[in-house]
Order: C-alpha cells, then structure tokens, then sequence
C-alpha cells in the first residue's frame, strides 16, 4: 500500500506558499521621463496567442500608477545570481529611489515600449496593456507581450520563487516526458 503524506491545518492566507505560479521576475516601467523597478511574483500566463500575461501589482506599489499611466511594462527575468539585487529592490521604493542606479543595473532600450529592460535578466518581455477591465477592483492588469528577449544560454535558468517571510526556492532541474508529450490531446 502506498504511503500518503500526513496533512495537517494550514492557514489560508499563505496557500500562495505552494500555489505561486512562477518565477519571481522584475517589471521596468517608465512614464513622463521616470522609470522604476519592482519585485513581483503575483503573475500568470493566461493566453498563448496573443501572448497574455496577467500581473497583480498593488495600487499602493510606486509602479502601479506609472504603468497604469503608461498602458506598458517589461517583465525580466532574474535568475539566482541576482538574489540580493531582487530583494533589495523589493524592499525599496522607487518613489525615493533610482534603483536603477541603486542596484548597478543596466537599463536597455526596448524595442516596442519606453519602459527599459534590465540587461542583467535572462529574459525580457516588452509588454502593452491589452486589458484593464480588473484594474480597478482587484490590481489586475492583463499585459499582451509584444516582443521578447531571451538568453541564449542556459536553456533552463535557475529561477526565483517566493514561499513567503524572505524565503525562496530555487528552480533549475529539469524533468523531461517529451517522449510521452502528446499535443493533440491538450485541452
């Protein structure tokens, strides 16, 4: 008989612990001539084609108005090297602070929107504002991305995920079933 794990009561405002849906990633912005940076893990993929990327940032986060604002964003994707450095701009405000400057990172020109990529990121994806209809009530922005940048290597980067109270794991191993990967039947 196959042994199952013991569960016990967990409290429900921290199911995020075990439910975040993905890597920690930073959103550049940038409105009437000021940028930002700031650390987010509340996202989700929500469409292939086009490319929709829903982010909850709080409307008490410094970024929030100045993507409002602007309709656009870039999410970059850090990877472990950059561990400080996300939680240094997590823990700061932009309001205050060029964390650009801050945190010796490089601002890139993007090629579809003003907000700056983060040249120290595995990735960068240029986002545009495609929904706001749950802005207003939830911080809900739904983004479309426009254009992305990815690093060549290494294919799988090890990645950040928050579990809450300033810890993270860490993503990177890979665990391959291409061989019983069966498209025609997604859905």
């Amino acid at each position: 008989m196959r042994k199952l794990p013991k569960k016990r009561d967990f409290p429900v405002s921290q199911v995020r612990r075990y439910l975040e849906p993905g890597p920690i990633v930073l959103v550049s912005s940038h409105h009437e001539g000021a940028t930002n940076i700031m650390t987010l893990g509340w996202h989700t993929i929500l469409e292939f084609s086009p490319s929709l990327v829903g982010l909850m940032i709080s409307s008490g986060n410094h970024s929030h108005e100045m993507i409002r604002a602007s309709g656009e964003c870039v999410i970059n994707l850090p990877t472990t090297a950059m561990t400080d450095t996300v939680v240094g701009i997590g823990n700061t405000t932009g309001a205050q602070v060029d964390k650009f400057s801050r945190f010796d990172l490089t601002a890139q020109e993007a090629n579809e929107v003003d907000a700056p990529m983060i040249g120290e990121c595995h990735a960068s994806f240029e986002c545009r504002l495609h929904d706001a209809a749950m802005v207003e009530k939830y911080n809900f922005f739904i983004f479309e991305v426009v254009k992305a940048h990815v690093a060549s290597s290494p294919k799988h980067p090890e990645t950040l995920h928050y579990t809450g109270d300033g810890a993270f794991m860490v993503a990177g191993k890979v665990i391959s079933r291409r061989s019983l990967f069966r498209p025609e039947m997604l859905g």
